[in-house]
């Protein structure tokens, strides 16, 4: 089976392996990537891989549902986050995103130019319909990617994360391979 690699001008995504675990570990224990996520930072790099292992199985699955990719500087083949795209159901063809970028990779367009890439993907390849995504209300640099990228806020979940500060609400947004945003 042929892996999936989304390129873009800069960047490359690929499905992410157990090579990929000491990076990721990496990613996972930074305070300031973990302030706006509710998978907590791992104790160990067991506990980080107890938490990649499904995601890398569902990578190699024939039918996969549920991608998660390494974004990697295209010149350098450096890791620089991760980016994830979880399918729903086939008959509603819509898609949920995510992704979490090294601190160290932040301000420079990186997350945009991936999400721009994944919408792409989904709307051009997969045929989705739709493609959703959400970030806690405080997290003005998720938002400010999201709506670059062409994705409209639809409204707010009322306190759905789970943060170390206490419970978050959480924007709601979506685009629609009507919109032709991305």
């Amino acid at each position: 089976m042929e892996k999936l690699v989304i390129q873009t001008q800069r960047l490359t995504l690929r499905p992410i392996t157990l090579n990929d675990l000491n990076e990721i570990h990496r990613l996972h224990i930074l305070p300031e990537t973990d302030e706006f996520n509710a998978l907590g930072i791992p104790k160990d790099l067991d506990e980080t891989q107890s938490v990649i292992t499904p995601w890398v199985t569902a990578n190699n699955q024939k039918e996969v549902s549920n991608y998660t990719f390494a974004i990697l500087h295209q010149k350098t083949g450096g890791f620089m986050g991760l980016f994830g795209l979880r399918l729903g159901a086939q008959k509603y063809k819509r898609a949920e995103i995510w992704y979490k970028l090294h601190k160290d990779e932040w301000g420079n367009g990186y997350a945009t130019e991936a999400v721009k890439a994944v919408l792409n993907y989904g709307f051009n390849t997969l045929k989705l319909h739709r493609i959703e995504a959400g970030c806690a209300v405080d997290n003005i640099r998720s938002v400010k990617v999201l709506e670059k990228s062409g994705i409209i806020k639809e409204g707010v979940k009322r306190q759905i994360l789970p943060l170390k500060t206490g419970w978050s609400d959480s924007f709601e947004y979506a685009i629609l391979e009507s919109d032709k945003r991305y």
